[in-house]
């Protein structure tokens, strides 16, 4: 199908709810950075704020998505809102308090929401026929990519133009209207046959292979970010180019987010899809650590973010195939929190290792990283490929029948 075939007025709704969800979550950590910068010991604490905020996604992800009901889940789907944006406003409102009250509203305003992304995706996928999937998807990872893309420059430029607190303001008003469009939209999407909780667990672990692909992207993916002003630095160019560097990869994503739904299927099953996407990637952000000059450090990464969000897409893909309908949040929770601990990891990864090597090895470190987990996650997919139950034949029942 083509992407016409998602111009509804549902799917458009469901689009309006995400952006101004998302757009928040893709300001928080730069705009905590800005917001106590100016205070003694600034980028340090922006850093710890920052990683509350993570924290506060990555561990309530997964809480909230599995107990999230597939029929009803517009009340939590609010009520996770409404709190991201009393986290944000919060912050906003008393920039000069203490630095515990800070990091207390920032874990709210990460754990609040963290369930919403997976909820919303499941929503998206019960809005459109089953055919249109593929194309559903793509357009939410463009909506993402070009929220990405865009919310670097809104709070650096409300931050440092008008007021630092601005930026984390606008984004507690933001979520604040996702919660009431969320009115607009259907209670909730049919699970089916509901699963007993402990089977949803055993559907959930089961896919970590998934997880673990979804978590060595963004370790890799976010290594190269993090390094990337270092980097510039080290082959004599202006840290200046670092946002149109990046604001290149996200509208390559979302790029080939948008060429990947254009045709039903690739070639090939997800999960081969996925690993060969992935490793191209990890090709792309490896020529960002040796090439030299400008151009060609954006054309590597602008080759990566063509690619990094097939992957992804190609993942969550996987995902649907692997896991129950009623465990569809619950399971893209677990992958938001799984790319949000490789993102983690990955910062301090990358703190650590600027201290004894040159941005470019880190970057290769990364890579190196990458490769390990993707091995490890292709192994697994394998693994549990061989170890399913062949289907029987067709004449199986009526060969048992006359017997």
């Amino acid at each position: 199908m083509s992407y016409r075939s998602l111009a509804t007025r549902p799917v458009l709704l469901w689009s309006a709810v995400t952006v101004t969800g998302r757009l928040p979550v893709a300001m928080a950590p730069l705009a905590l950075v800005f917001l106590v910068r100016e205070r003694p010991g600034g980028y340090a604490l922006g850093a710890v704020l920052a990683a509350a905020y993570v924290l506060g996604e990555i561990i309530a992800a997964p809480v909230l998505g599995m107990r999230m009901k597939a029929e009803r889940a517009r009340p939590q789907l609010a009520a996770g809102l409404a709190a991201g944006a009393a986290g944000f406003l919060g912050i906003g409102f008393w920039p000069g308090a203490h630095p515990v009250v800070l990091a207390a509203f920032a874990l709210l305003a990460g754990a609040g929401p963290a369930a919403v992304p997976g909820g919303m995706r499941a929503l998206l996928t019960r809005l459109v026929p089953e055919r249109a999937v593929t194309q559903a998807m793509s357009m939410e990872s463009v909506l993402t990519f070009g929220i990405w893309a865009a919310a670097p420059a809104l709070a650096t430029g409300l931050a440092l133009g008008i007021d630092p607190a601005l930026p984390l303001l606008l984004a507690g008003t933001s979520m604040a209207l996702s919660t009431a469009g969320l009115w607009l939209l259907p209670p909730g999407w049919s699970s089916g046959p509901q699963e007993k909780g402990a089977s949803v667990r055993r559907a959930l672990l089961a896919a970590w292979p998934v997880y673990l692909m979804g978590a060595g992207a963004m370790t890799l993916l976010a290594l190269a970010e993090l390094t990337l002003p270092a980097l510039l630095e080290q082959r004599g160019i202006g840290i200046g180019w670092t946002g149109p560097l990046l604001a290149g990869f996200s509208v390559a994503s979302a790029v080939g987010a948008f060429v990947y739904g254009l045709r039903g299927g690739w070639p090939g099953r997800l999960p081969v899809q996925s690993l060969v996407l992935i490793l191209g990637v990890t090709a792309g952000v490896a020529l960002v650590a040796v090439l030299p000059g400008t151009p060609a450090i954006g054309l590597a990464l602008a080759c990566a973010g063509l690619l990094m969000a097939p992957a992804s897409l190609a993942r969550n893909l996987t995902l649907r195939q692997l896991l129950p309908s009623s465990a569809l949040a619950a399971g893209y929770s677990v992958m938001y929190a799984a790319v949000g601990a490789g993102y983690a990891v990955s910062g301090a990864l990358a703190g650590g290792l600027l201290h004894v090597v040159a941005p470019s090895t880190a970057i290769l470190c990364g890579v190196g990283l990458t490769l390990l987990l993707t091995l490890a996650g292709a192994l697994g997919e394998h693994r549990a490929d061989r170890r399913s139950p062949a289907p029987l034949p067709e004449e199986a029942p009526a060969r048992k029948a006359t017997r």
